[in-house]
C-alpha cells in the first residue's frame, strides 16, 4: 500500500487537472471532425480511448519530469516532498513505472488508424524532452503548448484520416491557451525558480504579465472563431462563444493575483471548466 501511494503521488493521479488539460484538446479535435449523423458508438469509443490515453501519457510524463527535475525539485518548497526528490522512489523503479505506462498507452493508440498512430508516435520526443526546456529557454510553456495540444490534431486525423488547415488553425490557437495557463501556474514557483536558475515565461513577463496573458487568450479566441467560420458552424456557436470569452478575461485575468500562489493555482485549475465549456460550444456548433 505504501508503494501504491508513492505511485499515485508520482503520477499525480489525485490531481486530475493535468490529464484533463491534455484530454480536452483531443475531445475538441474529435468533436470538430466527427459526423454526428453516423453511429455515435464510434464517437464515444474514441472519446474513451483519448481519455485513458491522456491519463496514461500524462502520468508517464510526470514520472519523466520528476526524474529529470530531481535535483531542482529538492530546492523548491512546492516539490521537495515528491517521491523521487525525497528519495522515497528510486530512479530505476520510476523508469519501470514510466515504461509500463507508455506500453499501456501504446495499446490504447493501436486502436486508431495508421496515420493517427504514426503522427502520435512523432510527438513522443516532444513529450519527453519538455522537462529540459526550462534549463535553456524562457519559453518552456510554449513548448508545453505544442506538446499538450497535439491531441487536437490526433482527434481530427482519427476521423478524417487526413489533415487540412482547419485543425491546424485551432491547434495554433490552443498552443496560446496553454502558454497562458501554464504561465499562470508558473507564478507559484517564480521565487524559487529564479534562485536556482530555471527559466519560464512567468519570469520573463513578471513585470507586466497581464498584457501577455490577454494577448495569448485573444489569439486563442481569434483562432477559435476562425475555426467556427471555416467549419460553417451555426450562429449559436458564435453567440455562446461569449461564455468562454468571459471566463478567460473577466474571471481569469481580472481575478488573477500573480503574487498569491493559491490564487494562481485556482485560476490555473479553472481551465478544466473552460475546456468543458468550449467542448459543449463545439457540440452546439455541430447541431
Amino acid at each position: 500500500m505504501k508503494q501504491l501511494n508513492f505511485f499515485i503521488e508520482l503520477t499525480r493521479l489525485k490531481k486530475p487537472i493535468g490529464f484533463m488539460l491534455l484530454f480536452w484538446p483531443c475531445a475538441w479535435g474529435l468533436t470538430l471532425a466527427y459526423d454526428f449523423t453516423n453511429n455515435l458508438g464510434k464517437y464515444f469509443f474514441y472519446l474513451t480511448l483519448f481519455f485513458f490515453g491522456s491519463v496514461l501519457m500524462r502520468s508517464a510524463g510526470c514520472v519523466i519530469n520528476d526524474i529529470a527535475d530531481k535535483e531542482f525539485d529538492k530546492k523548491v518548497n512546492r516539490t521537495k516532498e515528491r517521491p523521487i526528490a525525497s528519495g522515497q522512489v528510486s530512479i530505476m523503479l520510476a523508469l519501470f513505472y514510466a515504461s509500463i505506462l507508455c506500453l499501456l498507452a501504446l495499446l490504447v493508440l493501436l486502436n486508431f488508424n495508421n496515420l493517427t498512430i504514426f503522427v502520435a508516435l512523432g510527438s513522443m520526443p516532444l513529450a519527453f524532452s519538455y522537462p529540459l526546456m526550462k534549463r535553456y529557454t524562457y519559453w518552456p510553456q510554449l513548448f508545453l503548448g505544442i506538446t499538450f495540444n497535439y491531441g487536437l490534431i490526433l482527434g481530427w486525423i482519427c476521423i478524417k484520416d487526413s489533415l487540412n488547415i482547419i485543425p491546424i488553425i485551432f491547434y495554433f490557437g490552443a498552443i496560446f491557451w496553454t502558454l497562458a495557463y501554464d504561465t499562470i501556474y508558473g507564478f507559484q514557483d517564480i521565487n524559487d525558480d529564479e534562485i536556482i536558475g530555471l527559466k519560464s515565461t512567468s519570469i520573463k513577463f513578471k513585470k507586466n504579465p497581464y498584457i501577455f496573458l490577454i494577448t495569448c487568450y485573444l489569439i486563442f479566441i481569434f483562432c477559435t472563431i476562425t475555426t467556427g467560420i471555416l467549419m460553417s458552424f451555426n450562429y449559436f456557436f458564435f453567440i455562446f462563444l461569449i461564455i468562454p470569452l468571459i471566463h478567460l478575461t473577466l474571471f481569469q485575468i481580472k481575478n488573477l493575483d500573480v503574487g498569491n500562489p493559491n490564487n494562481c493555482l485556482r485560476i490555473f485549475k479553472s481551465n478544466n471548466l473552460f475546456g468543458l465549456i468550449l467542448f459543449i460550444n463545439i457540440l452546439i456548433g455541430k447541431l
